[in-house]
């Protein structure tokens, strides 16, 4: 792909320094179609990146589009803070019908503002009401929000960092696999939890991802996660599962916990919640938790009745049966396939990931940058991920057609080669 210098000036002059997956990709987009974006001089990428698992079902879907622009063409509400409204309605409807009750879910669902760092604000917060204790537990290498609440359950120094205050009343712990299968799961933390000298306040709530996707795609193993549910009614803990990034299928089944068997007390959902990348946030919660009073915890945009419309067309079109769950899990065979044949020529490499979510680290922690540039230049959008952005991070819509899969994971291929 010949690229042109295209003209960036009013973003890198007005535009604040904060910005950031611009500089990965430096163009200018303009367009985009199911699992292709395309930039103003007409060149075309095709998207591993799938707005950092916010585009599961793909750009501009039509039969999303199509129901979005029905909507407002008729005027429906637009707005609507928590008032009630039929977008409301039909979306909390579906969303009964064709999640909660087919897999027996006590919850409640709650609006909070559109992003998911609110939902993981709202989360901890309940958990504190309800147990009326401080302290949460979170693991290493989490990632849960950039606002302060969500920091501190976050790992990542730098991240951390930028919060300018200390970050309290959060708890790190061995995220599976962190001791490299040393340490017998959770025996440090039980011991904390049993020892009155050991310092740790009593925790509200434990937070956890299943698949660590900023972390550098850690899976947590279904036993792992088992366990640690256990170890939370032991101890008198609320579990609290951020499926923000993982959940909506990205795995395969629609929420990420599934395939442990496991019923958390509290979950997070965001990102493709609304289907078509528009802005919306749930937080889940068993029926005796919901202790809220009227406006303890509210939002402008928790309304935002455009998201209800789409994602009540994703729920309809997605998830009234398994064909796209069945269809994730075969495309997940392909891409671990082309990921171990990748490994298997790069000394000191591994990959590791769960249904359309797969992450590559290299032997050498600049390699995946290295490859991920390379990747832009061949025309694919692939990020980096981990503590040091050491891992090449695949997170493909999970309607992409297996042309187009297999073409992706070839680039990936040749990028990882070429700058070894």
């Amino acid at each position: 792909m010949t690229l042109t210098q295209p003209d960036l000036s009013v973003f890198t002059t007005l535009e604040s320094e904060v910005r950031s997956y611009c500089r990965s990709w430096p163009t200018v987009f303009n367009r985009a179609q199911g699992s292709r974006i395309y930039d103003e001089d007409g060149h075309e990428y095709l998207d591993f990146f799938a707005g950092a698992g916010s585009l599961n079902y793909g750009h501009n879907n039509p039969v999303l589009k199509r129901t979005l622009l029905d909507y407002l063409e008729h005027d429906g509400v637009t707005h609507g803070l928590d008032m009630s409204t039929t977008a409301k309605r039909a979306f909390l409807e579906y969303f009964q019908n064709t999640v909660l009750r087919p897999r027996d879910l006590p919850y409640k669902v709650m609006f909070p503002g559109p992003t998911g760092t609110n939902a993981v604000e709202a989360a901890l917060k309940l958990a504190r009401k309800v147990k009326g204790r401080e302290s949460i537990v979170s693991f290493t290498n989490a990632f849960h929000g950039m606002s302060l609440g969500s920091l501190a359950v976050t790992g990542n120094a730098f991240k951390r960092a930028g919060a300018g205050i200390p970050l309290v009343h959060g708890t790190p712990m061995p995220f599976d696999n962190y001791l490299d299968g040393r340490t017998p799961d959770f025996i440090w933390f039980e011991r904390l939890l049993e020892d009155q000298g050991s310092g740790l306040n009593q925790p509200a709530a434990v937070i956890v991802e299943t698949v660590q996707g900023e972390g550098g795609i850690n899976v947590a193993r279904a036993e792992w996660l088992h366990a640690l549910a256990q170890l939370c009614r032991r101890h008198d803990m609320l579990l609290i599962v951020d499926d923000i990034q993982m959940g909506c299928g990205r795995t395969g089944a629609f929420f990420s916990f599934e395939e442990a068997g496991i019923t958390p007390d509290i979950v997070t959902v965001s990102k493709s919640i609304s289907g078509y990348g528009l802005p919306m946030s749930l937080c889940l919660f068993r029926a005796e938790l919901d202790v809220w009073e009227p406006g303890e915890h509210n939002g402008t945009f928790r309304g935002n009745n455009p998201a209800f419309v789409t994602a009540t067309a994703a729920l309809n079109t997605y998830w009234s049966d398994d064909t796209l769950e069945r269809q994730t899990l075969a495309h997940a065979q392909t891409i671990e396939a082309a990921l171990y044949d990748t490994a298997a020529h790069h000394s000191g490499s591994a990959y590791r990931g769960r249904g359309m979510a797969w992450g590559l680290e290299l032997a050498d922690p600049w390699h995946a940058g290295r490859a991920a540039r390379r990747a832009f230049e061949l025309g694919l959008l692939v990020e980096t991920s981990g503590a040091h952005d050491e891992v090449l991070k695949l997170l493909p819509p999970l309607t992409i057609t297996t042309d187009d899969l297999d073409e992706g994971l070839r680039t990936v291929q040749r990028a990882v080669y070429e700058t070894a």
